[in-house]
């Protein structure tokens, strides 16, 4: 705040109170004070009152996950709460909804509040402007999803081989008429598990060129009615292929509507609870996001503790789980 007062040319005090928003400080010295703080990277810090503890730690974390409505990010979350409370870490967690701004105003909040890490889902196309911090020694881990422009620990599922094994599955029962329900394109993990689904469909000798892709779905609503306009089509598929959660919820309704639960296979990307409660049960490849967000925190707890090793990617696999649907054979 010194530094900043300095370069602004004004006193501590008038800095305090543009950075907090207070009144009493006119526009062209609050336009030099903000300017300063930009140019110095400097951050209004929300817990001094807190730092005077050893270690100058805050005993919390962020964790920035794409939707934390979704069961697969609850399960992250609960993961690493299991894990970090035993430290006496608190963890503080907010929804990027998949919006890069989102994902960059949220960071810097927590920066803002000295979060002793980050556990992060990242969705801009650059994770570069984290550097300050990170080269600070702010341990941070990304999850779901590998940063880009930053060298840090991430833990990813193998994407590309468990939609490999979606379509190997399919394919040895019977279909060589897939369809592809994909999500947005800009997401590391849909590119992933296309290119892995795709792969798989050539090595078999089916021509990707006539398999129906249909990309851009987000939520149950989209991919209810994208599947729907494939089943109603004049060349059907009698396999389908969704590579998310919500994605397999909307290929459900739309095979519930049509009668063709039974008629059509399934396979979907993430696990969900009452899966198996279903007619036919829903087979899928899943994730296991409890591990994943155990080994989050152990890494976060070890950069913490002063593990200063190269940044690693962890894998942690997936998993074919049969049920029925993915198991049913092509309809002459």
């Amino acid at each position: 705040m010194r530094h900043v007062a300095a370069l602004a040319g004004v006193g501590i005090k008038t800095v305090s109170r543009v950075m907090n928003d207070e009144p009493g400080v006119s526009e062209s010295t609050r336009q030099r004070v903000l300017g300063a703080s930009q140019q110095l990277n400097y951050q209004l810090d929300m817990a001094a009152g807190s730092l005077r503890r050893a270690g100058r730690q805050t005993l919390s974390i962020g964790l920035l996950l794409p939707s934390v409505a979704n069961p697969f990010s609850s399960e992250i979350h609960r993961a690493l709460e299991d894990t970090l409370t035993a430290r006496g870490i608190a963890v503080f967690a907010a929804s990027l909804d998949d919006d890069p701004e989102r994902e960059k105003s949220l960071v810097a909040a927590f920066l803002g509040r000295r979060v002793d890490g980050l556990v992060l889902t990242p969705i801009a196309k650059s994770q570069s402007y984290v550097i300050p911090e990170h080269s600070r020694d702010l341990p941070m881990v990304f999850i779901d999803r590998e940063p880009v422009g930053i060298e840090a620990d991430a833990v990813v599922t193998d994407n590309a081989v468990g939609a490999a094994r979606a379509a190997e599955h399919l394919i040895a029962h019977g279909h060589t008429k897939l369809a592809y329900l994909g999500d947005r394109t800009d997401i590391q993990t849909a590119r992933e598990r296309r290119r892995g689904f795709m792969e798989e469909l050539g090595r078999a000798g089916v021509a990707t060129s006539t398999v129906p892709v249909r990309e851009g779905l987000h939520n149950e609503e989209s991919s209810c009615l994208a599947a729907l306009e494939l089943l109603t089509s004049e060349d059907p598929p009698s396999a389908i292929f969704s590579s998310q959660n919500l994605i397999t919820f909307g290929a459900m309704r739309a095979l519930k509507q049509l009668g063709a639960s039974r008629r059509v296979a399934l396979v979907g990307f993430d696990d969900f609870t009452l899966a198996d409660m279903m007619d036919p049960g829903i087979t899928v490849i899943a994730q296991h996001p409890e591990r994943i967000g155990k080994l989050a925190a152990e890494r976060l707890l070890a950069r913490i503790d002063g593990d200063s090793s190269p940044a690693r990617t962890y894998i942690v696999p997936s998993e074919l789980i049969q049920r029925g649907s993915g198991e049913l054979p092509p309809v002459s």
